[in-house]
């Protein structure tokens, strides 16, 4: 299916995330160790998303966020093999960011091989990936929007979707279909709405795409800059968190022995400092830590 990797911590080399460790994402192109039945190389493209201010004080040092500014996800994407971009060498180690997410892609056969369908996908302050696969997806996925719409007016919210929504897909993919759904449901997110948090609008989406297609592999990878998000269902997931620095990865990059294996069918969210774990389907709501 796919490989993908969050680090939020203390500024680092774009290139570095993707190249560093005994066991890079680069190395897990052509020598991934636990893709579960999903494929055997990770061929079919990259992509990297990295965090920038999107505004600063007059007169501030470059690099200080003004008060109450966002971080804004920038990225690069190339549907050519990873190990065969100068730019992973050349380019991306020139920019530093405090957050990175970043996913090596293996195309679930009869989707398009092309830029637009390489994670992560992004808007504003938020950068997605999945790694997994729908059966019949378009089924799958457009009828799960209608059971998200239905439980939002059942809970007094207004509709969510338009069927056309669907449509504005980057490419004709499982990912970026789903991320289309959870764009509206991040754009929905109220404290005491339908959809309360990020990790409510994650654990929303992977139960109603399970209804229909109880066999669908569902990790997310969803980050803002500053916290990291993710389901397990089916595919590994391994996460190192210490005081300074998180990281959530398909696979460990090194051999620290402070990797912690998440459990599936888990909804996860990582900070420096801090890890929750806790059970998927019964994470919908009250997710917002």
């Amino acid at each position: 299916m796919c490989r993908h990797l969050g680090y939020v911590g203390p500024a680092v080399s774009v290139g570095e995330i993707l190249t560093g460790g005994t066991h890079s994402l680069r190395t897990q192109a052509w020598a991934p160790r636990d893709m579960r039945g999903g494929g055997t190389i990770n061929a079919d493209g990259f992509g990297v998303a990295w965090w920038r201010p999107a505004e600063r004080t007059s007169g501030a040092p470059p690099g200080d966020i003004a008060a109450g500014s966002r971080l804004l996800a920038s990225r690069y994407r190339n549907p050519a093999p990873i190990w065969t971009d100068p730019a992973v060498e050349e380019v991306l180690p020139q920019l530093r960011s405090t957050a990175v997410l970043a996913s090596i892609r293996s195309a679930t056969v009869g989707m398009p091989v092309e830029r637009a369908a390489c994670a992560p996908f992004t808007s504003a302050q938020w950068a997605f990936s999945h790694n997994g696969s729908v059966p019949d997806w378009r089924t799958a996925i457009t009828a799960a929007s209608s059971d998200l719409d239905n439980a939002a007016t059942r809970f007094g919210a207004t509709r969510l979707f338009e069927t056309i929504q669907l449509l504005e897909a980057e490419s004709p993919t499982d990912a970026a279909t789903l991320w289309v759904l959870l764009r509206q449901l991040l754009a929905a997110a109220a404290p005491d709405g339908f959809v309360d948090s990020p990790g409510t609008a994650l654990g929303l989406l992977a139960a109603g795409v399970l209804t229909h297609a109880p066999a669908a592999r569902l990790n997310f990878l969803l980050g803002d800059g500053e916290t990291l998000w993710a389901t397990t269902v089916h595919h590994a997931l391994s996460a190192l968190v210490t005081d300074t620095v998180a990281v959530l990865a398909s696979e460990p990059y090194d051999d620290d022995p402070n990797w912690q294996s998440i459990p599936d069918r888990s909804l996860v969210i990582a900070r420096p400092g801090k890890l929750t774990i806790d059970p998927l389907l019964d994470s919908t709501k009250g997710a917002s830590r």
